[in-house]
């Protein structure tokens, strides 16, 4: 009997409410990973759990194991609700505007002594206290929930700060003779002790910490709403109705209804609305949205239409090839969404030590304020240290610092046509030294194309040559003539093709035919023919020969008036792609299928020097292997079925959006826009992402290790705190929000 097969685990997303902190991101995970058979990955900045679990356990024991964390679950709806997101956002607005109102002028009146009037402390008291209670409302109920779950987060700190500095307040007007009027308070930056006068106040605190701290999470929620602008973007892109043909009539239909098969139309302006082939018309695609491509594609009938690109010119009759979640779009989307619910290394590292972090600031807050009591100090120097303690840690900014940046990196990847699956991919991608190129489809175009024209002199010329053996090879199915005869077409556009009489093919030698009175032949270059050739024509089948390329000749009524050379020839950016690469350190290896003849003069006309042909699939992967054993980390771009044990082998896959789901399927990483030149593109983006993740974790942790020993030291005024704290966060933001505006390098031309 064989082995049990292990049942694959199934994989459920759940929006998660209540979050403000890492570690409220580390105290989610924990609950549900204590769940037999769970593993889960929370991202504060979408607010969004990536479970895996066992199929047995359904989504409810999930948000059960969430709500017992003292935070909300639910599963994601398809559209956002138009109701309550908005509702709690437009209240917290409202929130911050009252809290605002009613800070200002206790801000102004404490740090400003010209402007204390007679009782200005108690206009001050009267004002704070409703910034105290209902201001701080949602931070003081998420403190308690925390609290009656054991747990305590930013929330926490916050509230426990923002409730001393009031009361200690409230005790310095009504007991500590700070309420009688007259009384004058000096404000510094840096807290003072009393010294036998009369207690200070902190209300500008206990009214600056919330109002800072609501305009920082307002500023963040913003940019963390920018982050995530690309799969909004993406969503955008698909239409509510198509326009389909039935019954030779059309009419709209919610796009939910359009069947693989079925035909629609797509007028000028429009966007399409599934994959499918161009049945009738002719139009330009602009697809700059879906895989980055900046020209619009010309498409006519059996051109490949991709859903979501605009139609910029005329009408077209669409046959729908893939819809719904099958479409090249939807899967851009998935492929985003699941990228940015990953984490780096560094992140997990920080997401361990924010659990431990709030716990440990009340912790150290404790001590200060027993150490300074211990000392001999006023109680008012012990509390302002305890307080400044409290509301100057900053675990926001370490649970940001890995999230915001993927957000914005693989929106922007996708924008560039450079599709990443995670972190891993983009850490693999910042170290790989060598990439494995494979030659037919990913450096070449992947199908026969007519590379060179040359006409024999003294003749009727290159254009009349393909234009009569164009009209020939019309009709053939072999792939030298379906390439010449699209030659043809693309050449002479604008002049019908002319009709061919007494065609006939002969297997192994070509086709012939009377075009306009004369007797066309299309056929290969025997030994005889090319001993015959002198001149022109043997440098050009010398060349092509070389070249590796097949060549045939036209002969117009038994004279030889052209050599056409045929070939997969490189895709159009190639050369530049290779010449990138070597530019960053990253050696390129061309492996293929080929012959050697072929991948050799690729290999010579690309600038690549390492070449292994003539490569089964499962050579490719041996190849791999042995490269990783000698040292070496290795990227592996292909297309095919065959190269997809060399991609789920490497360091890092790499596949062509035009490629088999199979190679899509084992890649890491997939390239939407044609073109191999999108490689260095992502090596640069993975670095750049890298070190803006490093940047904010340094700052993160930094801040705190700077911060903490000042508030501690009585350094540090609560308001300025607060104000550090918030900053911590936005700045963090702020630089990962740098990646949605981030360009490739300028490309220099290669000598």
């Amino acid at each position: 009997m064989g082995a049990p097969v292990r049942a694959e685990p199934a994989r459920t997303v759940l929006d998660v409410g209540g979050m403000t902190c890492a570690a409220c991101v580390r105290r989610v995970e924990r609950k549900l990973g204590a769940l037999e058979g769970v593993t889960a990955s929370v991202n504060l900045a979408t607010g969004r759990a990536d479970v895996r679990h066992p199929a047995a356990l359904g989504p409810a024991a999930l948000v059960a194991a969430v709500e017992r964390a003292g935070y909300t679950a639910r599963l994601p709806e398809p559209e956002p609700a138009p109701g309550p997101p908005e509702e709690s956002r437009e209240e917290a607005r409202r929130r911050l505007l009252a809290v605002a109102l009613l800070a200002v002028p206790v801000l102004v009146l404490s740090m400003v002594p010209a402007l204390q009037f007679r009782n200005w402390q108690w206009l001050c008291f009267a004002l704070s206290a409703p910034v105290v209670t209902w201001g701080c409302l949602p931070l003081h109920r998420r403190a308690l929930r925390g609290l009656r779950h054991a747990a305590a987060t930013m929330d926490t700190l916050v509230s426990l700060g923002v409730v001393a500095a009031f009361s200690w307040s409230s005790y310095a007007l009504f007991l500590g003779g700070a309420g009688v009027p007259g009384t004058t308070m000096p404000f510094t930056l840096w807290p003072s002790g009393g010294g036998g006068g009369a207690a200070h106040l902190y209300l500008e605190a206990a009214v600056g910490v919330p109002l800072f701290v609501l305009v920082g999470r307002h500023l963040e929620g913003r940019a963390r709403d920018g982050t995530g602008a690309a799969l909004r973007s993406l969503a955008s892109l698909s239409v509510k109705e198509v326009t389909v043909v039935r019954d030779g009539a059309e009419r709209t239909v919610p796009l939910e209804r359009l069947s693989t098969g079925e035909e629609f139309t797509v007028r000028p302006g429009e966007r399409v609305a599934a994959d499918g082939v161009v049945a009738r018309g002719a139009s330009a695609l602009d697809v700059s949205l879906v895989t980055g491509e900046s020209e619009p594609v010309e498409v006519g009938p059996g051109s490949e239409a991709v859903g979501g690109a605009v139609n910029a010119g005329g009408l077209l009759t669409v046959r729908a090839t893939a819809v719904g979640a099958d479409t090249k779009l939807a899967r851009i989307a998935r492929l985003v969404g699941e990228a940015q619910a990953g984490k780096a290394r560094a992140q997990r590292l920080a997401d361990r030590v924010a659990g431990h972090f709030v716990p440990a600031v009340l912790a150290v807050a404790v001590t200060v304020l027993g150490f300074w009591l211990g000392a001999g100090a006023d109680a008012e120097v012990a509390v302002t240290a305890s307080v400044a303690v409290l509301v100057v840690a900053c675990p926001c900014a370490l649970g940001l610092a890995t999230p915001t940046a993927l957000l914005a990196a693989t929106g922007r990847g996708a924008g560039l046509g450079i599709l990443v699956s995670g972190p891993r991919a983009l850490e693999s991608l910042r170290h790989v030294d060598t990439v494995l190129l494979d030659k037919t489809g990913t450096l070449t175009t992947g199908t026969m194309t007519v590379a060179d024209v040359t006409p024999a002199p003294g003749g009727i010329g290159a254009e009349a040559a393909l234009r009569l053996a164009g009209a020939v090879e019309q009709g053939s199915e072999h792939p030298l003539g379906r390439a010449l005869a699209a030659r043809a077409r693309k050449a002479l556009p604008e002049r019908p093709q002319p009709e061919v009489t007494g065609f006939r093919a002969t297997p192994g030698a070509g086709v012939s035919g009377t075009v306009e009175g004369h007797r066309v032949e299309v056929g290969s270059v025997g030994p005889e023919l090319a001993a015959s050739l002198d001149g022109t024509l043997a440098e050009a089948l010398a060349e092509a020969e070389r070249a590796a390329r097949t060549v045939v000749a036209v002969r117009v009524d038994g004279a030889v008036e052209a050599l056409v050379s045929v070939g997969d020839v490189p895709r159009p950016g190639s050369f530049r792609a290779v010449h990138r690469l070597r530019r960053l350190g990253i050696t390129p290896v061309l492996a293929t299928g080929d012959r050697a003849a072929t991948a050799h003069a690729v290999a010579a006309e690309l600038g690549i020097t390492e070449v292994h042909a003539a490569l089964s699939p499962e050579g490719k992967a041996d190849l791999v292997s042995a490269l990783r054993a000698g040292g070496r980390r290795v990227a592996m771009i292909g297309d095919g079925v065959n190269d997809a044990a060399a991609l789920a082998r490497a360091d890092l896959g790499i596949a062509m959006g035009s490629g088999t789901d199979a190679a899509i399927g084992a890649a890491d990483v997939t390239l939407v826009r044609a073109g191999t030149d999108a490689v260095a593109d992502a090596v640069l983006l993975a670095r750049r992402t890298l070190a803006t993740i490093r940047a904010n974790l340094v700052w993160a942790f930094g801040y705190n290790a700077v911060t903490l020993p000042l508030a501690a030291v009585g350094w540090l005024d609560p308001m300025v705190a607060a104000l550090a704290m918030s900053l911590s966060s936005l700045l963090v933001v702020g630089n990962s929000l740098r990646l949605r505006t981030w360009e490739p390098a300028p490309r220099r031309r290669p000598r």
